[in-house]
């Protein structure tokens, strides 16, 4: 199957029906980049305007709604050497008295995100300013892909800011390479898009911001036709899990475990009440974002549970 590359020239910062710039079949490949959050390529320069601009929308051939979008990431790789973030917790994630705690050390100033060093070869981040007593804190690079999806049914344009059943800006540091994503299809051809890296990024994207940083991607498109789902699914290699996006943060739950119930009974052989409780003795939780306009959850299950019913 070939493999397709693209080099963008014009971005979005809404996911929903618009022109499509290339179309891939099934089976084929895509190679292309995305800009960073703040709509900076390669070089570092702004080429467009910041707001998690989106790389697309690709047309998946022969997609239809009611079927199910296949994308196997395969490389999610940085592709300049410096990234950038906030400078820590959002103040809305604190206790409202701990809030003076977290001002900057010079109020006159004006902001400047902190600058990180990336190096691919090392697997590594590193913070190079502010100076802190953290001093040159190095991480582990995980790269992964904030935003991403297909466009929503019935017409609507949706902000990338925020997300929905049909993906968006989940945040959610599990979408990185060597992950299988599924996605609903809610109109012809799915219309695909992706963008916002992260170098690295905490749990619930408490500062707001990952490492941000422009990317190389490559992935794999697949469809299953008439395989209807209601909420981005995924899976590793040693689980399966479910998404739900909203808020309040109960109601994402609600949507990711059902999805998940869903997922057991529809492929797996459970009925609802066995799938429940599989679920309730079995599932673990992470927060994707507690940041975004909607919250994202995610709902886990090992795959080594499921061997005894495929």
């Amino acid at each position: 199957m070939p493999t397709h590359h693209f080099e963008p020239s014009n971005y979005y910062t809404t996911i929903g029906s618009h022109e499509p710039v290339l179309q891939i079949a099934p089976g084929d490949s895509l190679l292309t980049t995305a800009v960073d959050a703040g709509g900076r390529d390669t070089t570092g320069e702004r080429i467009t305007p910041g707001g998690n601009p989106m790389t697309g929308p690709f047309f998946i051939t022969s997609a239809e709604p009611g079927d199910m979008l296949v994308l196997h990431l395969d490389r999610i790789t940085p592709n300049r050497a410096t990234g950038w973030s906030s400078w820590g917790v959002d103040t809305a994630l604190v206790d409202p008295w701990y809030v003076p705690e977290l001002a900057l050390p010079d109020k006159d100033q004006p902001w400047e995100p902190a600058i990180w060093d990336i190096d691919n070869s090392a697997g590594t981040v590193t913070l190079r300013t502010p100076q802190t007593k953290l001093g040159r804190l190095r991480l582990p690079l995980d790269a992964m892909l904030g935003c991403f999806g297909v466009a929503p049914e019935d017409g609507q344009s949706i902000s990338t800011a925020t997300s929905g059943p049909y993906g968006g800006n989940m945040d959610y540091r599990g979408f990185r390479a060597g992950v299988t994503v599924y996605l609903p299809v809610f109109v012809p051809g799915a219309l695909l898009f992706l963008g916002d890296g992260h170098a690295l990024q905490s749990d619930g994207e408490i500062g707001g911001t990952g490492v941000e940083v422009s990317m190389q991607v490559e992935l794999r498109v697949d469809l299953i036709k008439n395989k209807t789902i209601q909420w981005p699914r995924g899976e590793n290699a040693d689980e399966i899990f479910t998404t739900g996006n909203a808020r309040p943060l109960d109601q994402a739950l609600q949507h990711a475990t059902t999805e998940m119930i869903r997922w057991l009974k529809d492929d797996y052989g459970l009925d609802a009440l066995s799938a429940g409780l599989l679920a309730s003795q079995a599932v673990t939780y992470e927060v994707g974002n507690v940041f975004d306009p909607a919250y994202t959850m995610v709902c886990k299950l090992k795959k080594a549970y499921l061997a005894q019913f495929a």
